[in-house]
This record gives C-alpha cells, structure tokens and sequence, in this order.
C-alpha cells in the first residue's frame, strides 16, 4: 500500500482460492446497511459466507478484510463479458452507505477520497482496464442496484479509475435503432443480455444498470435516444474508434 493509505485489519473467515484466475476486475459496492459496523460484523461471521476484499467507512477509514491473494465472496451470480465466475478474478470494495433500502445518501468527500485513494493503489498493483470497473449493478442488474446512482463515477474516472466520457446530447435525427441493435451494443459492451428482440427483464434490468452508472439523470430502463447515444459513444470509445 502507499504511505498515504493507512489500512485497519479486520479479517473475514470468508473468503476461498482463486483457483489460478488472474485478477482483472475491480468491483465497487454500497453496504447497503444501517451501520458500518453492521456490515462488517456480517462480513466477518461465517455464518453469512459474504465479505469483501476492502470496506471504505464514511469517514474515510479503510478496513481489509480479505487479502487480494484471495477470493472475496462479493459478487454473488452475475456476469460480464461472458464471464460468469466474477469473485474469482476480482477486487470487491464494500463502501458504506445505507443504500436504497434504508436511506440511500450521496457520499461524502472523505469517504470517495478514500476510495479513489484506494482503487488507485489497486490498480498500480493488477492491470485492471477502465472498462473492468464496474458496480455490483453491473455484474448483477436483475439482483444489485449499488453502488448506485448517487455515486461518483465520473470523479474516479478524472482520477484514472474507470471509464466515462462527458457526452452531449445526441445529436437531431439520432436514431436509436433496433432494439436488437440495443441488446448487441449491450452486449458487446459487456452485459449479460440475449439478443433476441424481445424487451424482456435482463434486457430492461441491463438498460437500467447501464443508465445507473452512466447515465443517471435518465434512468428510465427504457430504449431511448440518450441511453442508445450514450452507449454507442461509450464502446466505440472502447474500441478506439
């Protein structure tokens, strides 16, 4: 770690091998509960068989809980890019807030210091693309809404940490295609959706993830020209195009 980052240890008995994955996803999270303390006395009981590899408290403190060598139990069933296993090649990083449940509340300044702080120590550490920092909505958008829209991507991205662009409006005469079109895009971007032409859940719970973290002023689940431009914009930027 860096001198800057003063780390608590609260080890977590939850955690197992990464069986030989290599480490190129950082995922970001909210608690989602009343208290910090709640969430790490639930992280640390064995009983759950949940934790994180680090937890960012409201004031700014770091905790670790489970060592980067080892595999976390973060991020439940989901899946990006094809990928299905995402515990064992990520980082998962628990940040207090009570979320949607129970008061879903901006972050403060010391806390997403911190948390910038930290992503940026991890990713100097393991070659983690822009595009591989994700939310647990990302990865699980029929289960997961945090870290949700409150949060502040587009800081970590000025930071070095994840993808975002400041895009305008699209522009007059921008078609949104098929919605065919919208599910390949989705899915070539990395979410996890049938191409099949068929509005059904995933692809609406994908629409809503995709327009939580990148859109959050239109978070509609519907197909319409900001969410299509927004996207379209997005990985033809990944494409260097």
């Amino acid at each position: 770690m860096t001198a800057k980052i003063r780390i608590l240890e609260r080890p977590s008995p939850n955690y197992g091998p990464r069986d030989g994955c290599a480490i190129d996803m950082l995922i970001l999270h909210y608690t989602g509960m009343l208290t910090a303390d709640d969430a790490l006395r639930r992280m640390c009981d064995s009983a759950t068989e949940v934790s994180a590899h680090y937890m960012v408290d409201e004031d700014g403190s770091i905790f670790r809980l489970v060592e980067e060598t080892r595999c976390a139990w973060h991020a439940g069933r989901g899946g990006w890019a094809g990928e299905t296993d995402i515990n064992s090649r990520s980082i998962g990083i628990e940040i207090v807030n009570p979320g949607h449940e129970f008061g879903y509340k901006v972050f403060p300044e010391q806390q997403m210091a911190s948390v910038e702080l930290l992503c940026l120590d991890i990713l100097a550490r393991h070659p983690i693309s822009s595009s591989r920092v994700l939310g647990h909505s990302d990865v699980a958008p029929d289960r997961k809404e945090d870290p949700g829209e409150l949060f502040d991507w587009a800081r970590l991205a000025s930071a070095g940490v994840g993808l975002w662009l400041e895009i305008t409006e699209p522009p007059q005469g921008w078609e949104t295609g098929s919605l065919m079109d919208l599910q390949a895009e989705l899915k070539r971007f990395g979410y996890s959706v049938d191409i099949s032409g068929v509005m059904d859940a995933s692809t609406r719970a994908a629409i809503l993830a995709f327009q939580r973290h990148w859109l959050p002023e239109n978070m509609t689940g519907a197909r319409d020209p900001a969410t299509s431009w927004r996207l379209s914009c997005l990985t033809r930027a990944l494409a260097g195009v």
